[in-house]
């Protein structure tokens, strides 16, 4: 697809990302879907207000009437979509820095749209061919208060609060300002926690840290956690589809251990997992010892809800999906990530270990796992830094797996270099039991990658 990346659309805003795109965006998703009343949502972003004005126009042109929620986490659209029966174009850029902004489109079962009716609207954006309405048709807005409200209820009401309550945890929350800042405290809460808060105010600037809950943006959460004596540390990114957590000591949590121990805790055997195919070992591992398949797919979450409605469809059980960047279905909740809802899975699974973080993923963090992005100007020196790649890998004794870029397994280790869906750059993964070994084979291949400049 040219316009949607593995995860919706994504750039920076108003010179990639601009308010005429959005607003054909919007002209086609309401032309596609078959809806005449469809949701408008965002991020805290600073252009999320600007963006979403053009896709509510961009809608009401088409003659659809608008629903305006304003800033939700995208969970929280996904609850109101799959509740009230209407899909949303969703105007976020997920973990991207404060100067992007992008489009997701989530449909009216409250999940993103799969691969086949992106490219369906897609299409109508290169082809210009919209279902316009007149001044007698076009749609209308109309204001919704209370969906936070109703997407924390249902959420409370899935888990054991119970068990969760009389652990008697401290947790730590930090929502880097983005929109989990109206609803995870208050989530873990309700659930029978004491909480403690670091960049938990509203706002698109992000100036306590970068959207991204990588190890160098949770410094904070880290002291905060460490100096408190809290018991875990959750922190999401910008619209608050991901977790990732800290231990008891400050230390953060590797997405592929805590991926890991959650796959653990929810697989049986003759389960599935999807999962894409930079997947680590770790939970290849948590897969073989449960007798569970791993089903590997590109990187990004539309591959991964494909994959997993296909299997769905023949009838098999995927309990849980997604990858090692905090990321996290659990299909029969809802297929869509959910940062508070992965939080409070983690929290159950503390509660029934009953021992400190630091122990419940201790039989998961064998493995040392690297990532390397090389940033590209354009498109043509993208396309030589892949050459470069290619010509390295076919030298390589080991196989390629080609779903997505090239994975190359050697039984104890692996490295992946494939480029971004959703910002400029070329990704190389490496994994090893041997740290070393793990950070020589990211650099042999980002070098084979720079040669290509």
């Amino acid at each position: 697809m040219e316009l949607f990346g593995s995860s919706g659309i994504r750039g920076v805003a108003l010179r990639y990302l601009t308010p005429e795109l959005v607003l054909d965006i919007a002209k086609a998703a309401g032309s596609t879907w078959e809806s005449d009343r469809i949701a408008v949502a965002r991020d805290t972003r600073t252009t999320g207000e600007l963006f979403a004005n053009a896709a509510a126009s961009g809608l009401a042109a088409v003659g659809c009437d608008v629903d305006r929620l304003g800033v939700v986490p995208t969970p929280a659209v996904g609850n109101y979509c799959e509740s009230v029966g209407v899909p949303c174009v969703l105007v976020t850029a997920s973990h991207n820095p404060a100067e992007f902004n992008g489009i997701k489109l989530v449909g009216d079962d409250g999940v993103e749209l799969s691969v086949d009716v992106l490219e369906r609207v897609e299409r109508r954006v290169l082809d210009d061919d919209y279902d316009h309405a007149d001044w007698r048709t076009a749609g209308s807005e109309t204001t919704v208060e209370g969906v936070v409200d109703d997407y924390a209820d249902q959420l409370v009401a899935a888990i054991d609060r119970e068990a969760i309550a009389d652990a008697d945890l401290t947790v730590a929350v930090d929502p880097g300002h983005g929109a989990a800042s109206v609803s995870s405290p208050r989530i873990y809460r309700e659930l029978g926690c004491e909480v403690l808060t670091v960049n938990a105010t509203p706002d698109g600037h992000f100036p306590g840290r970068d959207s991204e809950p990588v190890p160098e943006n949770l410094r904070a959460l880290s002291r905060l956690v460490a100096t408190s004596d809290a018991d875990v540390g959750i922190a999401h990114d910008g619209d608050a589809d991901r977790a990732v957590f800290v231990d008891e000591t400050g230390r953060v949590v590797d997405g592929d251990t805590s991926f890991a121990a959650l796959a653990d805790d929810a697989l049986s055997p003759g389960d599935a997992v999807v999962s894409a195919v930079n997947v680590s070992q770790r939970l290849v591992d948590v897969c073989d010892a449960n007798d569970a398949d791993l089903e590997l797919t590109p990187i990004g979450a539309t591959n991964i809800i494909t994959r997993t409605r296909e299997l769905d469809d023949e009838g098999v059980t995927v309990p849980i999906a997604g990858e090692g960047n905090g990321g996290v279905f659990f299909p029969p909740y809802r297929l869509s990530r959910d940062g508070a809802y992965i939080g409070a899975r983690f929290l159950e699974l503390l509660a029934d270990a009953e021992a400190p973080v630091s122990e419940a993923i201790a039989p998961y963090t064998d493995y040392h796992f690297v990532r390397v992005n090389v940033e590209y100007d354009d498109g043509d020196e993208r396309e030589d830094m892949l050459s470069a790649a290619r010509a390295f890998v076919e030298t390589s004794e080991a196989t390629p797996n080609t779903t997505d870029g090239y994975r190359l397994d050697y039984g104890d280790a692996w490295v992946l270099v494939r480029p971004s869906g959703t910002e400029p750059k070329i990704r190389i993964y490496a994994e090893s039991a041997d740290p070393d070994r793990a950070e020589r084979l990211a650099e042999e291949m980002r070098t084979a990658v720079e040669s290509g400049r």
